[in-house]
């Protein structure tokens, strides 16, 4: 009861100069005020290791055809397996069957879009597939059983140049031309006149055609990177024209892509990587090395743990997180090839990257970061990981899988838009599959890797 007078006592009182004076009054705030404070961490260890990454899954439309040999680098050879996206819609108006005159596998890269020798010559054979090709499908996809081994329809020397051709050179990008069978082209003319169903979707095409298989058949020296592939046939049509005071015969050359490439099919690049002796010798010495494509990831220890006991240890009881960044350090690897550290990474948790790939996912800044290669300061920073660390937070206990992440090295399709109004756009990323344009490698210096973390935090100065 002593205390619920002492109470009633200090009411009374306090009424009282609240009565005296109407004015906004100052008493104890000379001996109570708040303080605030911004904290930045930056004195955590992260630990890593090379990791094998023998498979991946095809997720682009990009296609690698060749074999090459760096000594610094290793030995990569990739072969293409493809199906193809017919064409809804033929103009046939005026031509017919007997018309068509041949049918041309093109591919297309862009000048320069090659490592090694662009003048060593390199040759292919193409064969057509026999039944449907499976779903998803694997770098190290066997194609035994896919093709006949006697029934090849073409080969083809090429090389990486325009050897000398002035017209070509001013273009920004080169070709690899491959004849195909005109008979099939008549075929597919007189399935599209016939069946135009065949047409309508890429899985009943598959049925009608299921592709090609793309084979290195000899040469030792440089892969290229094809950005698109087209299958053109060609018209060569006899006209007559007349005139008031002449009739005269008339040629006409006329050319359609009947089927391409595109996201909608499986196409795949059949990727062998043999990673060279002085890699796996840096790799034994515990550097944290990528080697791609389908050669070595870096599975990294992250320490989320440390960072936790430092904000708890640090943040006092009115505290808020404002980042969590992480910079890796990164060093090219010396070559006489040009071969340069991948331009995109991906770090991802362990327990989630083939899942990522599988479903097509994209970077949630929770369980998966997407970092670019930054040549001023070489490296790759991480700069959104505030989430990730609020859901670690929020957990009972951690284990293994929420600090275990793979680096990897992918490619990524961005798209842009524009603001009519302020006139200005913004990038946004598409996808991001696994790494498969070109030899690329870099070592990660993960031991001399920056993790900040910064927090604000309140408290009451007596």
């Amino acid at each position: 009861m002593k205390y619920i007078g002492a109470f009633i006592a200090m009411g009374i009182v306090m009424s009282a100069l609240t009565s005296c004076d109407d004015e906004t009054t100052t008493i104890g705030s000379s001996l109570i005020t708040d303080k605030s404070e911004i904290v930045i961490d930056s004195t955590f260890t992260v630990l890593g290791r090379s990791v094998e990454n023998k498979v991946v899954q095809s997720r682009t439309i990009t296609q690698l055809i060749g074999r090459f040999n760096a000594k610094e680098y290793g030995s990569l050879s990739s072969e293409i397996v493809t199906q193809f996206m017919p064409s809804i819609s033929l103009d046939t108006t005026g031509v017919a069957v007997s018309d068509i005159d041949s049918m041309k596998l093109v591919m297309f890269f862009n000048a320069g879009a090659f490592t090694g020798d662009s003048l060593v010559p390199m040759g292919l054979q193409v064969y057509p597939l026999t039944k449907q090709l499976p779903s998803p499908i694997y770098s190290n996809f066997d194609p035994t059983g896919y093709y006949d081994s006697n029934n090849m329809w073409e080969s083809e020397i090429y090389t990486g140049n325009a050897l000398s051709n002035d017209s070509l050179n001013n273009l920004y990008y080169r070709t690899i031309s491959v004849d195909l069978p005109v008979d099939f082209a008549r075929s597919f003319y007189k399935e599209y006149r016939t069946n135009p169903n065949t047409f309508a979707t890429p899985q009943a095409f598959a049925q009608f055609f299921p592709g090609l298989y793309i084979r290195n058949s000899f040469g030792n020296g440089r892969v290229t990177n094809i950005s698109e592939t087209r299958i053109n046939v060609f018209y060569r049509r006899h006209a007559t024209i007349e005139t008031d005071s002449s009739t005269r015969d008339t040629v006409y050359n006329l050319v359609r892509t009947y089927m391409a490439v595109t996201p909608e099919v499986v196409t795949n690049n059949i990727l062998n990587l043999s990673v060279a002796d002085a890699i796996t010798s840096r790799v034994a010495a515990g550097e944290a090395i990528l080697c791609a494509p389908a050669g070595l990831d870096v599975e990294m220890e992250f320490p989320v743990k440390d960072i936790i006991d430092a904000y708890k240890r640090q943040s006092g009881q009115l505290s808020v997180i404002n980042t969590l960044t992480m910079s890796i350090p990164a060093e090219a690897i010396e070559n006489s090839y040009g071969i340069e550290p991948p331009t995109n990474i991906l770090v991802v948790l362990k327990k989630d990257k083939d899942e990522f790939f599988a479903k097509n996912k994209i970077t949630d800044s929770k369980t998966s970061f997407l970092a670019t290669y930054s040549s001023s300061t070489n490296s790759y920073s991480l700069t959104n990981m505030r989430q990730y660390l609020l859901d670690m937070l929020a957990k009972d206990e951690l284990t293994a899988d929420d600090y275990t992440f793979i680096i990897t090295p992918v490619d990524v399709t961005t798209e842009s838009s524009s603001d009519s109004y302020y006139q200005s756009g913004q990038t946004y990323v598409t996808s991001i599959a696994p790494y498969v344009s070109g030899p690329s490698m870099v070592t990660l210096k993960l031991s001399e890797a920056k993790i900040k973390l910064t927090f604000s935090k309140q408290y009451a100065n007596f």
